[in-house]
């Protein structure tokens, strides 16, 4: 049965039509390819690191694949996910999910085209999927995701605003996912609880010309998920996203993987002033944000970040100066 977009293009409708056909049909390659993959992260019993279960279908990195590997571990895992900050859904940690495994979810993100966007596609009528247009606070969050319908027990959080993410983490009561994904701003570091103060009205792309401002660290996540009862999986190869499996699902799951330590970034994602690649990588990257002011989670103090001592650990050092562990000591 031909789709109602593939209708449009046959009789002569707009270009943007013809190629939202043509989206359409590569999806289904890469679908196709992904199941693929999926056969074979299926078939991995032990990790050396969550990383080794990594590929790239809709995601920005290799979350596809330990999804995959994570789902596949998980017996009853309930088939529903949230996902928020997902621009127009073209790429998303949940997408691969939905097509592939044809969960039901509700995904969430601030600018009202990227929704009518994505209302467009074939995703959206061939599977369960919800979409809502909201910038997203802690104060909105839970309403926002009980208004569409989800309570209780969910498959899979994810969470990528690029800001406010421990803040509306901590605010989620509304449903209690197996398995969070949150991503972490590595330039924050690997020792130090930290997140960028809440502000409600908080967009990257505003609040410093680098872009590298925004988020929270990795031991700032950790002392959110002990409390909130959620154990670190690890993350992926690229450093800029956390596993957490909740306690009570996840202990057999845990004890598969050898080594569920984070990893820093090392991509050169900063601008400058003109909105150009900085092209600063690695240890160098904090100086550009250094005088911003971060809040340390447990302390409650809120300092510029320059007050707040040395941020990375010797494995983190060594990794973002191309050396080994060893070297650093």
């Amino acid at each position: 049965m031909r789709s109602l977009l593939q209708n449009l293009a046959r009789r002569g409708a707009s270009a943007i039509a013809r190629q939202m056909v043509k989206q359409e049909s590569w999806s289904e390659l890469l679908v196709l390819q992904g199941t693929q993959a999926a056969m074979q992260v299926r078939q991995m019993d032990r990790l050396a690191a969550l990383g080794d279960a990594e590929f790239k279908v809709f995601s920005q990195w290799g979350e596809d694949g330990i999804i995959e590997w994570l789902v596949s571990r998980l017996a009853g895992i309930p088939e529903s996910f949230v996902e928020f900050g997902v621009e127009d859904y073209s790429e998303a940690n949940t997408r691969f999910l939905l097509c592939h495994r044809n969960w039901r979810g509700l995904v969430i993100d601030g600018a009202p085209e990227n929704i009518a966007c994505l209302q467009q596609r074939q995703n959206y009528w061939r599977h369960n999927l919800s979409a809502v247009a909201s910038f997203i606070t802690r104060d909105n969050i839970d309403s926002l995701i009980a208004g569409a319908g989800f309570a209780g027990d969910i498959g899979l959080l994810s969470i990528d605003i690029d800001g406010n993410d421990y803040w509306v983490w901590e605010a989620v009561t509304a449903v209690k996912p197996w398995i969070v994904i949150v991503e972490y701003n590595a330039v924050l570091g690997d020792i130090r609880p930290l997140s960028i103060p809440y502000q409600a009205d908080f967009r990257r792309m505003g609040a410093h010309h680098s872009a590298l401002y925004y988020g929270a660290s990795v031991p700032a996540f950790e002392h959110l998920a002990a409390r909130l009862g959620y154990t670190l999986a690890g993350s992926n190869r690229a450093g800029n996203n956390l596993f957490y499996v909740r306690n009570d699902v996840g202990t057999g799951l845990i004890a598969s993987i050898t080594d569920r330590r984070p990893r820093p970034s090392l991509y050169a994602e900063a601008r400058d002033r003109a909105g150009d690649l900085a092209l600063t990588y690695g240890i160098a990257r904090r100086a550009l944000i250094d005088a911003l002011p971060v809040t340390d989670i447990i302390s409650g103090q809120t300092a510029a970040l320059s007050q707040m001592g040395d941020l990375y650990s010797p494995h983190w050092t060594a990794i973002q100066q191309g050396m080994t562990p060893s070297e650093t000591r």
